[in-house]
């Protein structure tokens, strides 16, 4: 009985919060659309500045991208694991529905109806879907024990954005898919890295166990961020390595990629700019240079654009 009212008592917290969200859930596609640009911009401002170069998959992309940015802030706005598994619970179970051919009306939120909409014009694979959603189910505070774990956790929180993109754009390539696993790879390790100064109680560090342990540093060490200090800058070093290399494994592929697929690939011009900005502050990822924009990505993102690069 305590039990029942428990799980009752979570989902009217989980339903309370996506109050706001509702408000915003209307039959109108340009409003949910107008919706999904918005939280975009707001949240992943970098893939956003990208998403806007490409030719005619800008609001399919950013309907993904919306997408992505309601899973992975779950976990930035709750403190409670069980909440948070709640609201995972609840796009699991929309994606389900989206994906139902019996289904009569998915749940009001302008990102599903967004999403439902798009599967209705694309055939896009569910399980890229439901890879993103599974992958945040875990507790806040745990971390990763080996670099292989921290390398699987970036693919699927990541990788899978781009090959929905590249499915809702109707591009089908071997080698566009395996140059988005190594991108989404890249990314999703920088984000990690960008993360650590924004790290709130009870959060997990995301510098795997073996490589702290390799260097002799310990978590506190890497929260504290004091300066010089050169076990940290090692274990920095350590893991944005590992990022860059990535990168390249996806360059290396350019040549391979249909001219349609590049530009898919823009956000590598995002993850190099701050690995480069992060070495010469010497891996310290609190270096005021690293807390703010990069005034000239938009002109990076052109220009790689235009040479069809990433």
């Amino acid at each position: 009985m305590n039990c029942s009212k428990n799980a009752r008592r979570l989902l009217n917290v989980v339903l309370r919060s996506y109050k706001y969200e509702r408000r915003f859930a209307s039959t109108d596609p340009k409003a949910n659309a107008g919706y999904c640009m918005e939280n975009v911009r707001k949240y992943d401002y970098e893939n956003f500045l990208a998403t806007l170069l490409l030719k005619n998959s800008v609001q399919s992309t950013i309907t993904i991208r919306a997408f992505n940015v309601e899973i992975s802030r779950i976990s930035q706005i709750t403190s409670d694991d069980k909440i948070a598994a709640m609201r995972l619970k609840f796009w699991d179970e929309a994606i389900d529905k989206i994906y139902d051919k019996n289904t009569v009306k998915v749940p009001d939120h302008p990102v599903v109806n967004e999403v439902h909409l798009l599967t209705q014009r694309q055939k896009l694979t569910k399980q890229f879907f439901k890879r993103l959603i599974a992958c945040r189910n875990r507790p806040r505070n745990q971390g990763f024990l080996t670099m292989k774990q921290l390398e699987e956790y970036a693919e699927a929180s990541v990788s899978n954005v781009y090959y929905l993109s590249l499915e809702a754009s109707g591009l089908k390539n071997v080698h566009a898919d395996h140059a988005c696993s190594h991108l989404g790879k890249a990314q999703g390790i920088v984000n990690m890295l960008r993360s650590i100064p924004q790290l709130t109680r009870g959060q997990g560090l995301p510098i795997p166990q073996e490589v702290l342990m390799k260097h002799g540093v310990s978590q506190e060490r890497v929260i504290r961020a004091t300066k010089d200090d050169k076990g940290v800058e090692e274990c920095i070093f350590e893991v944005a390595t590992l990022a860059h290399q990535h990168l390249e494994k996806a360059r290396k592929l350019v040549d391979s990629l249909p001219k349609e697929a590049k530009p898919f690939l823009l956000p590598g011009v995002a993850v190099q700019r701050y690995l480069d900005r992060l070495r010469l502050v010497n891996f310290e990822l609190t270096h005021q240079t690293l807390m703010r924009r990069d005034a000239m990505l938009p002109a990076w993102l052109y220009w790689n654009r235009l040479k069809g690069t990433f």
